[in-house]
């Protein structure tokens, strides 16, 4: 029986509470036309980090098969994503983000800024594009796996000379006034010697920006069971969801031996984060822009840890479902996602068995022949993982190889649906990234 879009909403929730796939993903609407004057609307930008398209890849192999399609593959929008920087081949988690937020194309090494240098937005507004959305009555959220320093987010509201200045991001953030905030990071809110429900503050300046947050009237939640427990009438809300970040990114075997799970059970997931911050954004009588980050597709993928990679990236997709849906029913608003970077350039070995070392079952080889490492389901010389099954029903067996532990520049896209989504085509700078929200949200520039 065909699925309505009630009923694929109602999969992409439940898939959003397991941290899993819709059993049948979102189906997406044609991309519209590019008009000459962009109709405006609302903005969703969904960045995770560090995902290119192999990351992609894997993640469709693992949860519906290589001949399925996730939610990330039915988005109708594609462009080719050109990630430099201003004096770097490669971008930047925080150099990235302010591209994004400023449509200005920066240093590697910015923070909200060019280097040290203040700067305006595209648009000659004196701030990014969220703090121009504010101050023009829309609202903005900001939901982020991480800690509330990360760039991916913080970036759009804070600038500082320094991305390591995690005390006085934490601060700018608290500060930035922006009516949705859901994120980990709970030791920079607190002063040290306060113990908070995590664990103890870090703040040397001696204050307390979770009191200061309730004296301005927002509502504080800290774990996803007081996130689903918000009432319908909530329009202020500061979800503070671990002491650093949602998940433990380390490689697997150091999981393994301090007994720690890939993301902090008490966390909501991605996706009921997403679908949280959209329930209350989509009240906002001038509309809204929301800037959403997977954060774990990219930490994970820098200590070469491809079972938390590949978790993260399903928690990815089960969150662009969810916006999918959203957008179903909401067709005046526009997604975008992308990565700016490759976090630790995975690959996918999936030869046939005794080929390549690729056996079901049997250990893998530390390193591949030209010393590439190799991970299986449990890490180094661990069992290949299993693809889920194809068209034939077979589940084949598949390595993941690393290529570095830090960020690279490797095959990254644009996808998009939505309100003006007929404009993410062809080759997108980072930089566009920033001039189609813009024109989505306030017209031509």
């Amino acid at each position: 029986m065909r699925q309505t879009r009630r009923s694929l909403f109602a999969a992409g929730a439940a898939a959003a509470a397991a941290g899993t796939l819709p059993s049948t993903p979102v189906q997406a609407q044609a991309p519209a036309p590019a008009p000459t004057q962009a109709a405006t609307g609302n903005v969703i930008f969904c960045h995770p980090d560090g995902a290119g398209l192999n990351v992609w890849n894997a993640i469709r192999m693992v949860t519906v098969g290589p001949d399925g399609r996730t939610n990330w593959d039915r988005l109708p929008a594609t462009a080719i994503y050109l990630g430099h920087m201003k004096d770097a081949l490669t971008g930047t988690s925080h150099g990235g983000a302010t591209t994004h937020a400023y449509g200005v194309k920066v240093q590697a090494d910015s923070f909200g800024q060019d280097g040290n240098t203040p700067i305006a937005g595209a648009s000659g507004f004196q701030g990014s594009i969220a703090q121009e959305a504010m101050a023009r009555g829309k609202a903005v959220g900001l939901v982020q796996t991480g800690a509330a320093y990360e760039p991916g987010t913080a970036a759009f509201v804070a600038s500082t000379a320094r991305r390591n200045s995690l005390e006085e991001i934490t601060r700018l953030v608290a500060e930035s006034g922006v009516p949705v905030h859901l994120a980990g990071g709970e030791r920079w809110y607190l002063p040290r010697g306060t113990q908070g429900r995590f664990g103890e503050g870090a703040r040397t300046d001696g204050r307390n920006l979770v009191e200061e947050l309730r004296a301005k009237g927002y509502t504080l939640v800290f774990t996803k069971e007081e996130l689903a427990a918000l009432p319908p009438t909530a329009t202020r809300v500061w979800g503070i969801f671990a002491h650093d970040h949602t998940f433990n990114d380390r490689n697997e075997e150091t999981l393994a031996q301090q007994n720690l799970p890939l993301y902090v059970e008490t966390a909501p997931s991605f996706a009921e984060m997403v679908q949280a911050a959209l329930a209350i954004l989509s009240r906002a009588p001038g509309g809204f822009l929301l800037v959403a980050e997977e954060e774990g597709t990219d930490n994970f993928g820098n200590v070469n840890n491809a079972r938390g990679m590949l978790e993260a990236g399903k928690r990815a997709d089960a969150a662009i479902g969810v916006i999918a849906e959203f957008i179903g029913r909401n067709p005046n608003t526009l997604m975008l996602t992308t990565a700016d970077s490759d976090a630790g350039a995975l690959q996918v070995l999936g030869p046939r068995a005794g080929s390549g070392g690729v056996t079901p079952g049997q250990p893998l080889a530390e390193r591949d022949r030209n010393g590439a490492p190799l991970d299986g389901e449990s890490g180094t010389r661990g069992v290949p993982f299993i693809a889920a099954p194809d068209r034939n029903g077979q589940r084949l067996p598949f390595a993941v190889a690393w290529a570095s532990v830090s960020d690279a520049s490797g095959a990254m896209l644009v996808r998009g649906i939505g309100l003006n989504s007929g404009q993410i085509t062809g080759v997108m700078d980072n930089s566009e990234i920033y001039r189609v929200m813009h024109r989505t949200l306030f017209g031509a520039a």
